[in-house]
């Protein structure tokens, strides 16, 4: 992740608004982007919730902290807290350091009087703090003491490497706790996948602080997922976090920040992924029928999502039912339609299909039972693409599609050239249709996801494609699937599916 200055800009908004207590912005000094973020910051941001933290180290070896370039720039960011990393693991102290345990100690006494001298809050990281635990317990324990001797207000343990669980870090946390009364805290990250168990460890042993980042982001396998630490302390423990409204909100900034960093929302996040309230199978959906709770550990809309009906192979009428609910159709009572569409829907998926990310194919499918016809807007005679390749040359290959649609009344012929045959077919179904409806310029694709099944039979294997399609002036998304023997045909049936749900979902008549 490389986050711009301006990116850093749009974040701090979203997490203020969630209500977090503290924003770290990153080290200036050492990075300009930091540097220039800071300076901006403090004009163009409004910030009702949080604190503005500035992140950097310790003073160097033999110096003073008046002179050490690096935290004067801490100073000089204006940032009203700052949190220091200091060196709490002897091994590091001697060898990465290359000092020693006294001059550590004075290293952390020294920059964090002079900050709070200068007005500044001070929170101390002490890096490798469970790892220098338990390889000297005393000496880890010292810096920690040092820091609060020396004024900071919080000291934040931190598994740098990640390789706590969570019993382990319950009974360090502990241990520290009774050797001093000052405010702890926890900051976890997740090489055993135990991140967001660790710092809830670290809670229920004493910590008061916990850091971590929206969606587990961070070095190697991540961060804590700040988003599930906060909905588990809330909601589970009935501990208040957060300001205002933020637990509400924490499903759409999720994915806001999500859009921010151009990184895929991950369906399977806890409390705000898409999936994280989906259900699938018919026996599920018959109890949630009855009372969602049955099949839900919480309510959704605590943290802003939304339960979600799967329907796939597994679907029974309930499960139908109560999509088609979601979808806006009411299909109470109506037990014969109910039927015929589980059945098309089981049947499609033994051929390979799958509807469970798929709503647009399947609201189409729903549309043509509940209707007696698919809804269309245009009708194909045919399609063909021509592939031609220079050997030792791939940049000569091109693609070239043909279609003949009829539209608008009209028998249309366009062809469209492109990268491959399926962009060479998008550009030639749209040329085809935008003349009679004009909507789909609007219409982007923005994902292009190829399953091959049956893999056993090789190149004689069946081929899924699931399309992704964004409305650009409604922002809103859809999802529509194909299949077929080989990957332009499937393509095909999807981006069919794809214009036309488009033109559905915005309310255009038929002008056929």
């Amino acid at each position: 992740m490389n986050l711009s200055v301006a990116d850093k800009l749009a974040i701090a908004p979203l997490l203020d608004e969630l209500g977090v207590g503290f924003i770290e912005g990153g080290w200036p000094g050492a990075i300009p982007k930091d540097t220039e973020f800071f300076k901006r910051a403090a004009k163009e941001l409004d910030l009702r919730n949080a604190e503005l933290v500035a992140f950097g180290s310790t003073r160097k070896a033999g110096t003073t902290a008046a002179e050490d370039t690096q935290v004067r720039a801490l100073l000089d960011s204006e940032a009203p807290v700052v949190t220091l990393v200091a060196k709490s693991d002897i091994r590091h102290v001697e060898r990465a350091l290359r000092t020693t345990g006294e001059e550590n100690l004075a290293m952390i006494a020294d920059t964090v009087r002079l900050l709070r001298r200068e007005g500044r809050r001070v929170v101390v990281d002490v890096e490798h703090f469970f790892d220098g635990f338990r390889y000297d317990e005393d000496y880890a324990v010292a810096a920690v003491l040092e820091s609060f001797e020396a004024g900071a207000e919080t000291v934040v343990l931190c598994d740098t490497n990640g390789g706590m669980i969570p019993e382990w870090v319950h009974e360090v946390v502990a241990t520290v706790q009774q050797r001093t009364t000052g405010r702890l805290g926890m900051h976890a990250h997740n090489d055993t996948g135990c991140a967001v168990a660790n710092t809830l460890a670290a809670v229920s042993a004493g910590a008061v602080h916990v850091q971590g980042t929206v969606n587990g982001y961070g070095e190697r396998t991540g961060n804590a997922d700040l988003l599930t630490v906060v909905a588990n302390l809330e909601i589970k423990h009935g501990r208040r976090l957060l300001a205002g409204d933020g637990l509400r909100e924490m499903t759409r900034i999720a994915h806001a920040i999500s859009e921010i960093t151009n990184i895929a929302p991950f369906a399977r996040q806890p409390y705000v992924g898409a999936s994280a309230f989906a259900h699938k199978a018919g026996l599920h959906a018959s109890a949630i029928k009855v009372d969602p709770d049955m099949y839900q550990h919480t309510d959704p809309i605590t943290v802003g999502n939304d339960m979600r009906m799967l329907v796939s192979d597994m679907a029974g009428r309930a499960s139908i039912e109560l999509k088609g609910r979601e979808l806006g159709y009411d299909l109470t009572g109506r037990g014969e339609l109910l039927t015929k569409v589980t059945n098309r829907v089981k049947d499609a998926e033994a051929q390979g299909y799958t509807y469970d990310a798929a709503d647009a194919s399947f609201e189409l499918l729903l549309r043509e039972e509940l209707d007696g016809a698919r809804p269309a807007f245009f009708t194909t005679e045919s399609w063909r693409v021509f592939v031609e390749t220079m050997p030792g040359d791939p940049t000569q290959a091109s693609s070239e599609a043909t279609v003949k649609m009829h539209v608008g009344g009209e028998r249309m012929l366009a062809t469209g050239e492109g990268n491959g045959p399926v962009n060479a077919l998008d550009h030639a179904l749209r040329k085809a249709v935008e003349p009679t409806y004009p909507e789909v310029g609007r219409f982007e694709l923005i994902d292009f996801k190829v399953r091959i099944l049956d893999t056993e039979h090789g190149t004689d294997a069946t081929t899924r494609v699931l399309v992704e399609t964004m409305d650009t002036d409604a922002e809103t998304t859809w999802m529509t699937v194909g299949v077929g023997p080989n990957l332009v045909e499937a393509s095909w049936e999807a981006l069919v599916d794809a214009i036309t749900y488009g033109l559905l979902r915005a309310g255009v008549p038929n002008r056929s």
